[in-house]
């Protein structure tokens, strides 16, 4: 009779011998109910059409996997059958696995990708832009490398008053994601005008250093503007898409950031001439301003003015000697017969007077008492004052007088006649 066995027995038995028979096993199938556990360890099902097996990867394992295990995914998984003796249940114990049908850097590359524009890593707005002559630039990359070389190369070709400040890091290999993200976050307290990140070319696995999250996050973190400069322009990586300025190659990005000093000269000899002649121009165009400004104030001045107003006057002073001389001819003219009348008017007046002055002179030598006859004939005078006879009244006293003498008299009675 057969001896009997616990249940851990039995178990114990059981993953013995799986154990042992399924050292390692490779698995196609779908993912389903992937937990991934704050301890590190991912818990997840792998399933086809008809049936499904538990499975699980530890830790460590987990931790080398380039792409996330996602719901739904379709993948190859390489491991060990094993069982959970508490339980019962068998699982495949993971050591790693790949995406069925592509690489496993390739997914992880898109899985990361997806991750990170949905973060807004990618987003446009928040790029920032580089300075047009930079004064200072943080080269982080590897010191003995190539692309060092070729990018101080361009620089003293094309601007040698830069200043390259070399951040010296591992490019590839499993601590290089790190010394370039620490590396990043020291350029960024430099105050440099610029940090270009990047290596030369190789294959996806030589370039995985710059699709790694790490890099990506001191990217974005980042105040001062970066540039991207990794493998040749058919290659793209994570850090090419967060940066804020892409190079297809580490020597393009010296050509992008840096002016040229021979084109710059050129254009700066173009500036001077086309100046030059905008110069020119504007002299010549303000010359005949002043010119016309001055012929301006020449008709509107003072000076013209007052030319203007000598010319009025001498005009006005001519105009008003023409009409003088023509109102004195005018008067002559008239004067003439005036004139004329007027002589003949004086000697007619002057013979009228002389005839009325003999008249006169004949009428007072006829009345002159010396012309008339002596005989009974007196004047009389009243206080010395030849006076009418009918001057006088009764008691007045009066002369009577002739040539040879004055008799005194008085009014003793008044007969009319």
């Amino acid at each position: 009779m057969a001896s009997t066995l616990s249940v851990s027995g039995l178990n114990e038995q059981i993953k013995t011998l799986l154990e042992t028979s399924f050292e390692f096993v490779s698995v196609e199938g779908e993912l389903s109910r992937v937990t991934k556990h704050g301890s590190g360890h991912i818990y997840f099902t792998l399933k086809d059409n008809d049936s499904a097996i538990k499975c699980v990867m530890f830790k460590g394992n987990a931790a080398r996997l380039k792409f996330s295990l996602e719901e739904g995914a379709h993948i190859i998984l390489h491991g060990a059958l094993s069982l959970y003796k508490p339980r019962g249940e068998y699982q495949i114990n993971a050591f790693s696995a790949e995406p069925y049908g592509a690489g496993a850097l390739a997914v992880a590359f898109e899985q990361l990708k997806q991750k990170l524009e949905a973060k807004g890593y990618f987003d446009p707005a928040r790029k920032k832009t580089f300075p047009k002559f930079p004064e200072i630039i943080v080269l982080v990359t590897s010191a003995t490398g190539a692309a060092l070389q070729d990018m101080q190369r361009v620089a003293s070709g094309r601007w040698p008053l830069v200043k390259l400040i070399v951040l010296d890091v591992l490019v590839q290999g499993s601590s290089a994601s790190g010394q370039i993200a620490d590396a990043l976050r020291y350029a960024d307290t430099l105050n440099a005008d610029a940090v270009v990140v990047g290596r030369g070319g190789g294959s996806i696995e030589d370039l995985w250093a710059f699709n790694e999250e790490i890099v990506a996050d001191a990217i974005f973190a980042m105040n001062t503007p970066v540039m991207s400069a990794v493998g040749h322009e058919i290659d793209w990586v994570i850090s090419d898409y967060v940066c804020d300025m892409r190079a297809p190659t580490p020597s393009a990005a010296m050509q992008m950031l840096l002016p040229d000093q021979n084109e710059l000269s050129q254009s700066i000899d173009e500036i001077r001439y086309s100046a030059y002649g905008m110069i020119t121009q504007r002299l010549e165009r303000k010359r005949e301003q002043l010119l016309s400004m001055q012929e301006a104030f020449k008709r509107h001045g003072v000076e013209h003015r007052l030319e203007v107003q000598r010319e009025l006057v001498k005009e006005l002073r001519e105009r008003l000697n023409r009409q003088m001389t023509q109102r004195l001819e005018q008067s002559r003219r008239e004067l003439t017969p005036l004139m004329e009348r007027l002589t003949q008017s004086i000697e007619s007046t002057l013979r009228q007077k002389r005839f009325m002055i003999t008249q006169l002179t004949e009428g007072f030598n006829a009345n002159h008492p010396k012309n008339k006859n002596k005989s009974g004939f007196a004047q009389i005078a009243r206080d010395g004052k030849v006076i009418d006879l009918d001057e006088l009244s009764v008691g007045d006293r009066f002369d009577a007088m002739n040539e040879r003498r004055v008799v005194r008299s008085e009014v003793v009675e008044i007969i009319s006649m």
